[in-house]
């Protein structure tokens, strides 16, 4: 029998200040850590047969935080992409961005328009990475161009239904996620695809980022394949 897997995993990737703090480190030392942590789920879910994973990243609201830590992970971003494109074109994964890319440095947002470039061919799995992201601002957004869609189109209020609203969110043409795994020990969304996961299985673990494994994302997607989903039906 086919094993029921998520075609679609999104991960709130939480934890690495805190991780860092119980080892005396700065915050940013956390997120550099967790960095190696993203490439191993990557690789594990392309191998494993998942067709989308949706990484949150940055938030719209941690533009808030110290700048210098907005500077390291703005470059830890820069970096990893520049390092990376050529490791996810040999996995045949198409790298998308998911949020304001408008809002991030220019240098950052020349780097992540490069790396969708060069991936956008890509059919094994897609990577959708949340940068300035947040699921209000997603939805305003959407609202936005669906209002310049009908002045130009002709449609009416009666026109708009899920399917056309869901077409001008920032994961347009994707599957709703089917498994949304969080972090550290937090029991919240924290604003992330606030319209997609109205039905999706959610899993929490009390493991810091950086100490996440792919043994304990198997073990996420075996919980998920136990579960019975009935979207609203008996």
């Amino acid at each position: 029998m086919k094993e029921n897997l998520p075609k679609h995993i999104a991960i709130i990737m939480d934890g690495n200040g805190r991780w860092a703090k119980q080892r005396n480190k700065p915050r940013v030392f956390g997120h550099r850590e967790g960095i190696s942590v993203v490439k191993k789920v990557i690789d594990y879910c392309s191998k494993r047969g998942i067709k989308y994973l949706t990484l949150f990243a940055f938030s719209s609201e941690n533009w808030n935080r110290p700048q210098s830590e907005v500077k390291a992970l703005m470059g830890f971003l820069k970096s990893y992409l520049v390092s990376e494109v050529d490791w996810l074109i040999d996995l045949q994964v198409c790298f998308k961005v998911i949020g304001d890319i408008n809002k991030l440095p220019d240098d950052v947002r020349e780097v992540v328009v490069m790396a969708m470039e060069k991936t956008k061919h890509l059919k094994k799995m897609v990577l959708n990475l949340a940068l300035s992201y947040g699921g209000k601002d997603e939805i305003l957004r959407a609202v936005k161009k669906i209002y310049s869609d009908m002045q130009e189109s002709g449609k009416n209020i009666n026109d708009i239904d899920e399917a056309y609203f869901a077409s001008f969110l920032d994961t347009a043409g994707q599957p709703e996620p089917d498994l949304l795994i969080r972090t550290s020990g937090e029991y919240r969304i924290s604003n992330f695809l606030l319209w997609q996961i109205a039905y999706t299985e959610l899993y929490f673990t009390q493991t810091l980022w950086p100490d996440f494994t792919v043994e304990e994302l198997e073990k996420a997607i075996q919980d998920y394949m136990r579960r019975e989903r009935r979207f609203g039906k008996v």
